[in-house]
């Protein structure tokens, strides 16, 4: 092995690092688990698969790019349309979700689940996931490129690389947020959750789009 494969992988290592500090990344499972009162172990699993789902779309999309010849430049160009859409659809599940949660806080004054309740939920964990489907990693792409002067084994060592490091990013930073809001013991808080998670869903989404990141 070449010193500059080593320094690809090491890249890749630190780019994967990176690019899942990005709040979009964790903090929704956070919100939602506390507004849903979810475990630790739900939040950890949803996370885990939509990481799965938000590296699996892109790997799937460069493999198929470099099985067809395409350029990189037009791979980047699919993958960079992907971006805003799934932003979008993340601020709009926020807004979505917090006049859901309004009018849930306004009507709803006990704590048993309701069959439709018990079902919102199980939508919540579908939308999530679609939504990181639909959301590129955008610098896995290029680093497949890089990797292909290795052949397929090196391609397949870059994505492993990445998933894993941009998955146990996911997991943890879902988790550490989580307890954190967990903190948070005040009635109106707790009437209003899923109203106040829904806002910072939304919010979420809106920064990360005005910054670019």
């Amino acid at each position: 092995m070449t010193k500059a494969y080593f320094l690809l992988l090491a890249s890749t290592l630190s780019i994967g690092f990176l690019h899942a500090l990005a709040p979009d990344h964790w903090m929704p499972f956070a919100m939602i688990g506390k507004a849903q009162k979810w475990s630790r172990m739900k939040v950890a699993w949803v996370a885990f698969l939509s990481g799965i789902g938000h590296v699996g779309s892109s790997i799937l999309v460069g493999g198929i790019g470099l099985v067809l010849g395409l350029t990189l430049a037009k791979l980047r160009g699919i993958e960079g349309a992907r971006g805003p859409i799934a932003l979008w659809l993340l601020i709009g599940f926020g807004i979505a979700y917090a006049i859901w949660g309004l009018k849930k806080a306004r009507r709803n004054k006990h704590t048993h689940l309701s069959e439709d309740q018990l079902r919102s939920k199980t939508i919540t964990v579908w939308v999530l996931f679609a939504i990181f489907v639909l959301g590129p990693c955008e610098p896995l792409i290029p680093l497949m490129f890089l990797a292909s002067q290795y052949g397929w084994w090196g391609i397949w060592v870059v994505s492993i690389i990445f998933s894993i490091v941009t998955i146990l990013m996911m997991v943890t930073q879902s988790l550490l947020a989580f307890v954190g809001v967990q903190l948070i013991k005040h009635e109106i808080a707790e009437r209003y959750s899923h109203a106040f998670a829904g806002l910072v869903i939304a919010l979420t989404g809106g920064m990360v789009m005005a910054l670019g990141i």
